[in-house]
């Protein structure tokens, strides 16, 4: 009985050329390696550098500052020397009643302007969007106009609105017999919002129309096949769709307005009832500028921002939690 002998395949190692060729192949993969890490130094570099140079630097010196402190040995004459302190300086801005204070204030002005900020910009973008508004783009434009206004100048403008004696709104008021202190104990804090909010409604409303114009139109005639009226495919089909648009814009909202500082500092000067350490960051430019202690504002900066990450990773971390249990 005769066997075939069954042709012999050849391994990669026997095959003519297959070492060259493997070579070749590895060197390929590295040059095309190096050629997207270098694609990603290129489009990632001005990032870092940014991201080191406006973030990372700054933090750090504030970091290093409040546990140090400048020092003059004997009645003050002699030269300063910077000491270690440690944590000296966090324990004298937790403990200090008027930063405390101006935290509770910053949190007032939060739960104010935050739902008036981000539910108006959502609901002048749903007008605009539904068609309910005529003249759309001179609408759009003329909310967006108060935006483009410095923020100073807006506080100067609303300042000379909020003043007794000039103002023509409190005149406006008088006539009818209606007394009101914009600048009172009671109102000093709506009159702040209603500033920020004057400043940049109109920037957010964008940002939600921009968003509302990716919306599928199919979804939206789906809608109203179905029997849905214009106020509930507003909040039940248009609002559910631009969700991430809205955490973004809350949490902005939410940075900017606990860094609290052009509008009370320039109305100040013309109300008692706004101290000069109003606001965590009207108590950081006291302390660094007034009196020259720039541990103990270094140390209050440290605060400011820790507290600031914590509530974005807190409203991240909702509003994560609420989609996931949406989506079960």
């Amino acid at each position: 009985m005769t066997t075939t002998a069954q042709p012999r395949v050849p391994t990669d190692a026997s095959r003519v050329g297959g070492p060259a060729l493997s070579d070749s192949g590895r060197r390929a993969r590295r040059t095309a390696g190096r050629r997207r890490f270098g694609a990603v130094v290129v489009l990632m570099g001005p990032f870092f550098v940014l991201l080191t140079t406006i973030f990372l630097i700054p933090v750090g010196t504030a970091v290093y500052l409040s546990f140090y402190s400048d020092d003059q040995p004997g009645l003050g004459f002699g030269p300063e020397n910077t000491i270690f302190v440690g944590l000296r300086s966090y324990a004298a801005v937790l403990t200090d009643p008027t930063f405390l204070g101006g935290l509770g204030t910053v949190a007032l002005y939060c739960l104010i302007y935050l739902p008036l900020m981000v539910v108006g910009a959502l609901v002048l973008a749903l007008l605009l969007d539904s068609g309910v508004v005529r003249l759309r783009a001179f609408a759009q434009l003329g909310l967006f106009l108060p935006h483009a206004v410095p923020g100073i100048i807006a506080a100067l403008i609303w300042l000379y609105l909020y003043t007794p004696g000039i103002s023509p709104i409190i005149d406006l008021f008088a006539r009818a017999d209606i007394t009101i202190d914009f600048l009172g104990i009671h109102a000093v804090v709506p009159s702040i919002v209603n500033i920020a909010l004057w400043s940049n409604l109109g920037y957010n409303m964008v940002v939600f129309y921009a968003a509302l114009q990716a919306v599928p139109r199919e979804v939206i005639e789906a809608s109203v096949v179905d029997g849905a009226g214009p106020v509930r495919t507003a909040l039940q089909v248009k609002t559910p769709l631009v969700r991430a648009s809205i955490v973004m814009v809350a949490i902005f909202t939410l940075i900017w307005a606990l860094q609290l500082f052009t509008e009370p500092m320039l109305l100040s000067q013309s109300s008692p009832m706004i101290s000069s350490r109003f606001s965590p960051s009207m108590y950081i430019y006291d302390a660094a500028f007034t009196r020259n202690n720039y541990s103990l504002a270094a140390a209050a900066s440290v605060v400011l921002l820790v507290c600031t990450i914590a509530l974005s990773y807190g409203v991240t971390r909702f509003t994560s939690r609420a989609d996931a249990e949406e989506a079960r």
